[in-house]
C-alpha cells in the first residue's frame, strides 16, 4: 500500500463525511473514524520493519533494549493521542482533544524521566 493509495482513501473519505456531515454530524465522525483505523491498519506493518530495524541498530550499538523500548512507548503515546485527539476535533470536541494531548505529554514525561536519570548519572561519572 504507498501513498498515492492511502491518500486516496483519505480524500475519499473527506469527501464523504463533507457531504453526510450536512445530513447526519455524528455518522460523519463514525466515518472518520473508520478511515482513520483503517489507515492505521494499512501501515502497521510497515511500523514493524521500522520497529525491527531500530532493534538491530540497538543490538550493534550494544544500547539496552530497555531504551528502545521506551522509544517505542513514547513514539506510540504520540501517534495514538494525535490520532484521538483529530477525531475529537472532527467532532467539535476542541477541550477533549485537549486534555487527550495533555494526557500524552504527561505519560511521555514518566517514560523519559528514567532515560533522563541515567543520561545525568552517566554524566556525573564522566565529571571528576
Amino acid at each position: 500500500m504507498d501513498i498515492l493509495q492511502i491518500s486516496g482513501i483519505a480524500l475519499t473519505g473527506a469527501v464523504l463525511a463533507v457531504v453526510l456531515k450536512q445530513k447526519s454530524p455524528p455518522m460523519a465522525v463514525l466515518l472518520s473514524i473508520a478511515v482513520g483505523v483503517i489507515i492505521f491498519l494499512l501501515v502497521l506493518g510497515k511500523i514493524g520493519a521500522i520497529v525491527d530495524i531500530l532493534q538491530q541498530l540497538s543490538e550493534r550499538a550494544d544500547i539496552s533494549t530497555i531504551y528502545l523500548g521506551t522509544l517505542l512507548k513514547i513514539i506510540g503515546i504520540a501517534y495514538i493521542a494525535d490520532f484521538i485527539a483529530q477525531i475529537c476535533r472532527d467532532a467539535d470536541q476542541g477541550a477533549f482533544a485537549t486534555k487527550i494531548e495533555l494526557a500524552a505529554k504527561i505519560m511521555v514525561l514518566v517514560l523519559a524521566v528514567p532515560i533522563v536519570v541515567a543520561v545525568l548519572q552517566a554524566l556525573l561519572r564522566l565529571v571528576p
